[in-house]
């Protein structure tokens, strides 16, 4: 099964506001990078949607390290979606799930693969989640330009 170690995050100027996410993927000495934004969203959506379209940018089946500094998402898909499921898509205190449309996305392209979840601190010494971080930003960025005209 190939490897590949995909890094993501996500950006918003406001929150809600204009938002960007990218990743970096790696796979023996092959890199490419995925970028987009949306005009009018949040971080979390943001978050969500790097590992989505990270996921998606494979080909085939994979054994994926998929690198996040968003706590939201690696506890989100590691400890709380199957209690979400079973109850209705309602947290323990009855409120329903925010981003549930993105979290169904993520829980079905995620069992395409093989997935250990990790989390790294944001801003630190990891320069690929440095580097989606900057991406982010810049479509985020972008995306508020394109808003201001």
């Amino acid at each position: 099964m190939v490897e590949v170690t995909i890094i993501t995050d996500g950006s918003c100027i406001g929150n809600p506001g204009p938002g960007g996410w990218a990743c970096v993927l790696r796979s023996g000495d092959r890199q490419k990078e995925v970028v987009g934004s949306h005009p009018k969203t949040t971080s979390n959506r943001m978050e969500l949607t790097a590992a989505i379209e990270g996921l998606r940018a494979l080909r085939v089946r994979c054994h994926v390290r998929l690198v996040s500094d968003s706590q939201y998402l690696k506890k989100g898909i590691t400890e709380h979606l199957a209690k979400w499921r079973s109850n209705g898509w309602h947290k323990s205190n009855g409120d329903p799930v925010l981003n549930q449309d993105l979290w169904d996305q993520l829980d079905q392209i995620a069992q395409k693969h093989d997935i250990g979840w990790e989390w790294t601190a944001g801003h630190g010494d990891h320069a690929d989640q440095n580097r989606a971080d900057r991406l982010a930003l810049q479509a985020a960025r972008a995306q508020a330009a394109e808003g201001a005209r």
